[in-house]
């Protein structure tokens, strides 16, 4: 019998690739530098089930609610929750907690696309908030604060504020003052921070939303700490949020069956957190700056200086090579894999568990391939749409539609039935129920020339996209 996951991941494992992508312990390292690998080389003998001793994540009582009690303490929040079915369960349930059928959301447009999902899952109406993009590099920058404010006053009827902070790529925003605002309207803050579990390591770094004010946060431990893949934490804070309906959200959403070994996971991260985390993050962000003044003064380079020092952009478009091809080069090359490519460069991710010798790798790789060029070539620009689409239907009476399938060039001026999500990171261009634009198909297709690649349409060679015939469906 062939193991074709096993083989291909022991082949990964074996081939001494540098991670500068989730997940954040980068294949293990900081296990074995810490002195947790005897721990973890057994870890497939912990694989249990709710038996006599040891507890249920779902109601919580003995040895989950102590080390989850623990966790509470270690980041600042009233109460946390360990999630294995990562951030997007945990999302999901916070939306779908304080949201009943028919209310109102008020969410930054470039949200993940659960947030989308727990509104057609709870019947919910979001309202978007545009979130602002960066010309030279198509980055994400996050929310205005003002504009944000703006749209809270005209839905005051809105049950929650979902935001996410940081970005993707480090970008952060004045999140005290929104949750500060919402909260004199009556309002919930709900932050992904899937990306920001680390924040509360370094005063150099920005707060994280626990210490600004959100009520629920939701952090994927497994992507900037070193938990296993797909094992998150919410945390919540105040007393706005009722924690029995959260807990019966997640009943509905997440495996009844929880894994002990993502919770174990969980729980190491917390130790190496809790005793190690500041003195790993002060020699990250020491190899960090290190790294960067190497190309401080070098024209054909521009690295991205992101609120977040832990996030690292990189382009080389001054040389005409796009971000697809970079990230193409450093793994096939250097054997350096990346977390994201765009059009303009390419998305460290750098962790607690990244060491000196990951750094002078890739100084060593850039530096090589930029002396390398032979022949420079000039970049089409190419802009990240930023206008919203107007909102036919909502999630649900779109996901419910009958649909059709239209060429991806004839579809401009319909209602979308799908999604279109340049992934990673999963944000969604069109929705289902909003109607197409040419702007979103011509960087579409132009992204996709270049190395983009495209999920939550079926047809996987973007020639044809479903569409919702409005006339045709009552509701």
């Amino acid at each position: 019998m062939e193991n074709y996951i096993l083989n291909k991941l022991e082949e990964l494992r074996d081939d001494n690739l540098t991670s500068f992508h989730v997940p954040g312990h980068k294949m293990g390292k900081v296990f074995q530098k810490l002195g947790y690998k005897n721990i973890l080389e057994k870890i497939y003998t912990l694989d249990t089930t709710e038996i006599d001793g040891t507890d249920n994540l779902h109601n919580a009582k003995e040895i989950i609610k102590e080390s989850q009690d623990r966790s509470a303490m270690v980041f600042n929040s009233y109460k946390t929750i360990y999630l294995v079915n990562g951030t997007t369960c945990g999302i999901e349930a916070s939306i779908m907690a304080v949201c009943n059928p028919k209310s109102k959301i008020i969410v930054n447009r470039d949200c993940h696309q659960s947030v989308i999902n727990a509104c057609i899952l709870g019947d919910i109406e979001p309202v978007y908030i545009k979130s602002k993009v960066c010309k030279k590099t198509n980055i994400i920058m996050g929310v205005d604060v003002k504009n944000t404010k703006s749209v809270i006053d005209n839905n005051l009827d809105a049950k929650a504020v979902v935001l996410t902070y940081p970005t993707y790529y480090g970008r952060t925003f004045d999140l005290k003052a929104v949750c500060d605002y919402a909260h004199s309207k009556n309002i919930i803050v709900i932050v992904d921070e899937a990306h920001g579990a680390h924040l509360q390591l370094s005063d150099n770094l920005p707060k994280s939303a626990i210490e600004q004010g959100a009520d629920i946060i939701i952090q994927s431990t497994h992507k900037t700490l070193p938990s296993f893949t797909q094992s998150s934490m919410m945390h919540i804070k105040g007393n706005r949020v009722d924690k029995n309906k959260i807990g019966a959200m997640l009943r509905f959403l997440e495996s009844s069956s929880p894994s002990y070994v993502l919770l174990t996971s969980l729980e190491l991260a917390v130790d190496i957190y809790d005793k190690y985390g500041i003195k790993l993050m002060e020699d990250l962000l020491s190899n960090i700056d290190n790294f960067k003044s190497k190309f401080r003064n070098n024209e054909n380079i521009i690295i991205d200086n992101n609120m977040d020092e832990t996030k690292i952009f990189v382009s080389l478009k001054k040389l005409g090579i796009t971000g697809y091809e970079l990230d193409t080069i450093l793994r096939e090359k250097y054997k350096i894999q990346v977390e994201l490519s765009n059009y303009y460069g390419i998305l460290l991710i750098c962790t607690i568990a990244n060491d000196e010798e990951d750094f002078i790798r890739l100084e060593k790789a850039l530096d090589d391939l930029i002396l390398n060029i032979n022949k420079k070539k000039l970049l089409e620009d190419t802009n990240y749409p930023e206008s919203i689409p107007e909102k036919v239907l909502n999630p649900r009476q779109a996901f419910y539609s009958d649909k059709k399938s239209v060429k991806l060039e004839d579809s401009v001026g319909k209602v979308s039935g799908e999604y279109i999500i340049p992934y990673p990171p999963g944000i969604s261009l069109i929705s289902p129920g909003e109607i197409i634009t040419q702007e979103i198909i011509t960087y579409i297709q132009q992204g996709v020339k270049s190395g983009m690649i495209v999920s939550g349409i079926k047809d996987v060679n973007l020639g044809c996209i479903d569409v919702i015939d409005i006339n045709q469906n009552y509701f």
